[in-house]
């Protein structure tokens, strides 16, 4: 009877000690949640294998994370701001990243989301949500350092509460004896989509290569009317103007041929045998803009999923 309370004492001891965030050996025997040996020719082939007519964030956050993942000793956390329309990818960028850097990819515990019009819904609140965002992110960290924090819908934010986040991504060394350097943090938002909008379709009239826009103008416009902006979170924020997001990256409104291409990577995700008929049915199902000229999704790949159920033969 003795030894079989010595056992159950082993057994149970390394889930306590992990819940509670003490260190233990035994946690290391038990925990397939790690990170995975960081290869940057397979995150670009799974970059652009998985990523549709977004070359120019493509690129960007291939060196970008590839940068920090090689830098043994990182001056600031690695910080981007995602921007576009809807359906174009930002949400599933977040995904390549974390299953190029956890086993586990986007399901990894170290993956933290942050929904601005769910989590942070009532402003009155707001000294609550104060120090439950600051010690979300210090806890987290704390414990992991790798740590990727992405906050959706960061254009509806209380500017308030992202002035709040500041210390964790300025050149420090420390805050409270805690690096925050290795960290991820990844905004995403609609802001400055109109704009993003308007360049892409600028070019597309004038018969340009999507890949031929001038990026540096573009993050210049994008950080420029942010911040300028009375109804975006990043009004007149510290974060931009002190130049603690390392990158505005835009996402650009996807054309018919990069439909296809979410259409038939639907279709192999479901084993299902492409039909090229579906895939045109499919796709005259979908809205595009400007009316007259029909250049882009309106809703990029978004609701692709269920438009194709509608179309499949039961």
């Amino acid at each position: 009877m003795k030894s079989e309370k010595i056992l159950v004492l082993f057994v149970l001891l390394p889930i306590v000690t992990v819940e509670t965030g003490v260190f233990d050996f035994f946690s290391g025997i038990f925990d397939n949640d790690k990170l995975r040996p960081f290869n940057s020719t397979d995150f670009e082939k799974d970059l652009r294998m998985s990523l549709y007519g977004q070359n120019i964030a493509l690129n960007t956050i291939l060196k970008a994370v590839t940068w920090l993942m090689k830098d043994p000793d990182p001056p600031k956390p690695l910080v981007l701001s995602l921007h576009g329309p809807t359906g174009v990818g930002k949400t599933y960028i977040t995904k390549i990243i974390a299953r190029n850097i956890y086993e586990m990819g986007e399901n990894s515990k170290h993956v933290h989301t942050l929904i601005a019009t769910y989590h942070f819904a009532h402003i009155i609140e707001f000294p609550k949500h104060e120090a439950q965002l600051k010690a979300w992110i210090y806890g987290n960290v704390s414990s992991f350092p790798r740590s990727i924090f992405i906050f959706d819908e960061m254009d509806k934010m209380n500017p308030h509460l992202i002035e709040t986040i500041k210390p964790f991504l300025d050149y420090m060394l420390h805050v409270d004896r805690v690096s925050f350097n290795h960290a991820i943090f990844l905004f995403l938002s609609q802001a400055g989509a109109n704009m993003i909008n308007e360049v892409a379709l600028d070019s597309w009239r004038k018969g340009k290569e999507r890949d031929q826009m001038n990026t540096q103008r573009m993050e210049t416009l994008l950080y420029q009317g942010i911040f300028n902006d009375k109804n975006s979170g990043f009004w007149h924020s510290s974060l931009i103007d002190e130049h603690l997001v390392d990158h505005f990256v835009p996402f650009l409104p996807l054309e018919r041929k990069h439909l296809k291409q979410c259409v038939l990577a639907e279709m192999t995700s479901l084993n299902i045998t492409h039909d090229y008929d579906v895939m045109d049915s499919v796709l005259k199902d979908m809205p595009f803009f400007p009316p007259e000229e029909e250049a882009f999704s309106l809703k990029g790949c978004k609701t692709l999923h269920n438009k194709l159920g509608l179309h499949m033969k039961l």
